[in-house]
C-alpha cells in the first residue's frame, strides 16, 4: 500500500500551486509559466492519487458495515458483493499511481532536437542517415508532431552526413529520447555485385530543445562570425556574407548555420541549436551527478552505445537494450512500427524504476 502522507503531500502541494495561481500572491510571467506547468504535471497524479484514497476509505467503510452486528443480511450480502468488486480494482489502481509517482525527467514535455549522423561506412552509412531521418519523419507526422530540417547536410550518393531536426508536439522529447546512441544496419548495398551484407552505422543525439525561460546565454559568452556560405568542394552557393558561426566560450560548442540565404534567418537557427546544446550538456552533467540512481535507466543517450541493429535480408530489428527483436522492419522504418518498440522501452524502464523503489 502507497503510504498516506507521501499522496498528501502531492495534494497539498497541488492546493499551493492553485492558490498562488488565482492570485494569492504577485508573480512574474516566468514564475507563472513555472507554476502553471508544475500545476497541470500535478493535477493528473492528484486525481488518480484521489480516486485512489477514496477506494481505500470506502473498503474501511464498507468493512465496517459488514462487521456490524446491526446490518441485515441484505445491506451485508451487497456490500460484501461491492468490497470484493472494490478490492479486485485497488491493485490495478496502486499500480497505476506508482507509475505516477516515479521520478520525472523534467524535460519530457518539451520538444526535440534531433541531430543524425552518419557514422561508419561511407556512402551507405549517409543513406542509412536518410532512412532513419525519414523514419522519424514518417513517425512524427502519425504522432501529430511538426517535423522541421533545421540543417542538413547531403552526400553525394544520397543520404545526410548530417542532419538537423526540431520536432514539435506533446511527447516530442519523453518518447523520442530513447531513439539516442548508435543505430546499425546490415544490407546489401546496390553497388554491391557479389551480394554481401556491408555494415554501417549512423549516430542519433536527442536533446531537449531549450526555450529561453530554461537557459541564457549572455552576449559576452558567445563569438559570433559571418562568412559566404559555399557548397560541395568549396563552391559558392551564396553572393552574400549570409552564413553565421557561433561559438559558446565557456564551453566551446560550436554551431554553424547556413541553409539560408539571409543571415537572420541563419543566426536564429544556430541559436536555437546552441540553446539545445548548451542545455543538453548542462543536462547531461546533472545526469552523471545522479549516475548512481539511474544506473538501470534505458536512455542514456549516450551516442557511442549501440542501441539498435537493422538487418534488411532478415526483414529484422533488434533493441540491444532489453532484447527486443521484431520481424517488421519494413513498418517501423515507416514509422508505424516505431510506436511499439518505443513503448517497450519505456514500459521496461518503469518496471526498472519501480523495482528500484521497491528494492
Amino acid at each position: 500500500m502507497i503510504p498516506r502522507e507521501r499522496l498528501d503531500q502531492f495534494i497539498t502541494r497541488h492546493e499551493e500551486l492553485e492558490h498562488l495561481m488565482s492570485g494569492g500572491e504577485a508573480l512574474s510571467s516566468n514564475e507563472f509559466v513555472k507554476i502553471s506547468r508544475e500545476y497541470s504535471d500535478l493535477t493528473p497524479v492528484v486525481k488518480k492519487s484521489k480516486d485512489y484514497l477514496g477506494a481505500i476509505s470506502e473498503i474501511q467503510d464498507l468493512a465496517e458495515m459488514i462487521a456490524d452486528g446491526d446490518t441485515d443480511a441484505e445491506m451485508r450480502e451487497l456490500a460484501e458483493l461491492e468490497l470484493y468488486e472494490l478490492k479486485a480494482k485497488i491493485p490495478e489502481m496502486e499500480h497505476q499511481v506508482q507509475l505516477m509517482l516515479l521520478p520525472k525527467d523534467v524535460d519530457d514535455d518539451k520538444n526535440a532536437m534531433l541531430e543524425i549522423r552518419a557514422g561508419t561506412g561511407g556512402d551507405e552509412a549517409a543513406l542509412f542517415a536518410g532512412d532513419l531521418f525519414r523514419m522519424y519523419q514518417k513517425y512524427a507526422a502519425i504522432q501529430g508532431w511538426r517535423f522541421e530540417a533545421v540543417s542538413t547536410s547531403s552526400s553525394d550518393a544520397g543520404g545526410f552526413k548530417e542532419a538537423i531536426v526540431s520536432v514539435s508536439g506533446p511527447g516530442a522529447y519523453a518518447r523520442l529520447k530513447y531513439e539516442a546512441g548508435g543505430h546499425r544496419v546490415q544490407r546489401v548495398p546496390d553497388t554491391e555485385t557479389q551480394g554481401r551484407i556491408h555494415t554501417s552505422a549512423a549516430t542519433v543525439a536527442v536533446m531537449p530543445e531549450a526555450e529561453e525561460i530554461d537557459i541564457k546565454l549572455e552576449d559576452k559568452d558567445l563569438r559570433i562570425d559571418i562568412f559566404r556560405a559555399s557548397g560541395p568542394g568549396g563552391q559558392s552557393v551564396n553572393t552574400t556574407d549570409s552564413a553565421v558561426r557561433i561559438v559558446h566560450i565557456p564551453t566551446g560548442i560550436t554551431v554553424q548555420q547556413q541553409d539560408e540565404k539571409s543571415q537572420h534567418k541563419n543566426r536564429a537557427k544556430a541559436m536555437k541549436v546552441l540553446m539545445s546544446r548548451v542545455y543538453a550538456a548542462e543536462k547531461a552533467a546533472r545526469d552523471a551527478e545522479r549516475s548512481a540512481d539511474r544506473k538501470d535507466q534505458i536512455g542514456s543517450g549516450d551516442r557511442s552505445a549501440r542501441i539498435r541493429t537493422y538487418n534488411f535480408p532478415q526483414g529484422r530489428m533488434t533493441d540491444h537494450r532489453i532484447n527486443l527483436t521484431l520481424y517488421k522492419l519494413d513498418q517501423i522504418l515507416a514509422g508505424e512500427g516505431l510506436e511499439e518498440v518505443i513503448t517497450a522501452l519505456i514500459t521496461e524502464n518503469q518496471a526498472a524504476q519501480l523495482a528500484a523503489m521497491e528494492g
